[in-house]
């Protein structure tokens, strides 16, 4: 995947089954997490991991809406304890 933030180079990030988006400007996390989830369809991943943090549950709203609107997503929920909590959210997408 690859994403080219206003003004900035393009970032390349390797389209894996969990996505930690710690490193990622809040400006950045919606296009990022949308042009993620793009990445994830084309290449057919059952499910997949974002890591958003705890904080204040900004960053974690903002992707639980991009889940929400997009047509491929069969299911979020906060991850188990073990990956994350309530930090992350695993993501479920409906089968071909």
């Amino acid at each position: 995947m690859e994403y080219k933030p206003e003004n900035d180079e393009p970032i390349r990030i390797p389209i894996e089954d969990v996505l930690d988006l710690h490193s990622v400007s809040p400006r950045d996390i919606v296009p990022v997490v949308e042009e993620y989830l793009s990445e994830v369809k084309r290449l057919g991943l059952p499910a997949v991991r974002i890591i958003h943090g705890r904080g204040i549950g900004v960053q974690r709203e903002a992707v639980r809406k991009i889940l929400e609107r997009t047509p491929f997503v069969e299911s979020f929920s906060d991850a188990p304890a073990e990956a994350g909590g309530w930090g992350a959210t695993i993501i479920t997408f409906y089968r071909r």
